[in-house]
């Protein structure tokens, strides 16, 4: 046996054969442009922690903590598919494991991964897409607000909040809303293939289930935990190493000397007003997307 093999089995020292490394991402959150209070997820937010899970030589996969009840059709698209660019550049087979939800936009970044883990009791699915709001055109007539709207082009306001419902401009939504969801079936047929075992009028009515169900419409592969499932796969001594993003309240509200609004300046109090305000609206996105989950 050489000296290189004899010091591999010391359990200390820079000689020590590691064992196998997987870099885990975890992809908490809605889906969309984030802000202060926020981490949404998107490309651009997301980008640089998938590059450097990718970058090590030599490990044995990516995982991928999954926890979002979806959100914007685009940033899901984009980071799935920069996943799954890094992951055929690098060679590099990709998990993933969902928490509470990987439902909606949640499910497409899940898709991402050659496998999708999931507990008994993750919400997975919810393959459709959903457009809300309100009418309130009867509340300012009932207080005497004159409405006034002035436009160049018949739809350029086919949805406004303050005006009564029009047939064509609910039309013209519900186009939009088949055009995304078929990019959405499409992915999932992509991803999931011959695996998919539930017919597609129920797997893409946008109903949702927990993970015994899912797993039996093949939407995942097995129900497991991160640790359990790659210590399975790949050995007791398997390295989980863990990409996070930098945090910090002061760091996100740009309230620091250096940002984009110091706390000696004027407009702190303001800018810190702002986020209060982004903060309240980006938990209410939060609590209704989760709530047409039912958590």
């Amino acid at each position: 046996m050489s000296l290189k093999s004899l010091l591999a089995k010391l359990p200390f020292g820079p000689w020590r054969k590691a064992g196998p490394l997987v870099s885990v991402v975890r992809l908490t959150g809605v889906i969309g442009q984030g802000g202060p209070f926020r981490s949404g997820l998107s490309l651009a937010g997301v980008a640089p922690l998938l590059e450097r899970a990718f970058a090590p030589k030599d490990q044995k996969a990516v995982a991928l903590i999954v926890n979002s009840p979806g959100g914007s059709p685009v940033q899901s698209a984009l980071i799935a598919k920069r996943i799954r660019d890094l992951a055929e550049e690098k060679k590099v087979p990709v998990f993933a494991f969902c928490e509470d939800a990987a439902a909606s936009g949640g499910y497409w970044l899940a898709c991402a991964a050659d496998e999708i883990w999931a507990d008994e009791s993750s919400i997975v699915g919810s393959i459709g897409v959903v457009s809300s709001g309100f009418g309130l055109h009867g509340l300012i007539e009932r207080h005497g607000i004159e409405r006034r709207l002035y436009t160049a082009g018949d739809k350029k306001v086919l949805l406004d909040p303050f005006s009564p419902e029009r047939e064509d401009g609910v039309a013209h939504l519900k186009a939009l809303q088949a055009d995304i969801h078929e990019a959405f079936k499409a992915m999932v047929r992509d991803r999931r293939g011959t695996r998919l075992t539930g017919s597609e009028e129920e797997l893409f009515s946008g109903a949702f289930w927990a993970g015994r169900k899912a797993l039996a419409l093949g939407l995942i592969d097995g129900l497991g935990d991160l640790r359990s499932v790659m210590r399975g796969r790949f050995g007791e001594k398997v390295r989980l190493r863990v990409v996070q993003q930098e945090r910090g309240m002061l760091r996100r509200l740009g309230l620091r000397t250096g940002g984009s609004a110091p706390l000696h300046d004027a407009g702190a109090p303001e800018a810190f007003a702002d986020a209060l305000v982004a903060a309240a609206r980006a938990s209410l996105d939060d609590w209704a997307a989760r709530a047409r989950l039912g958590l």
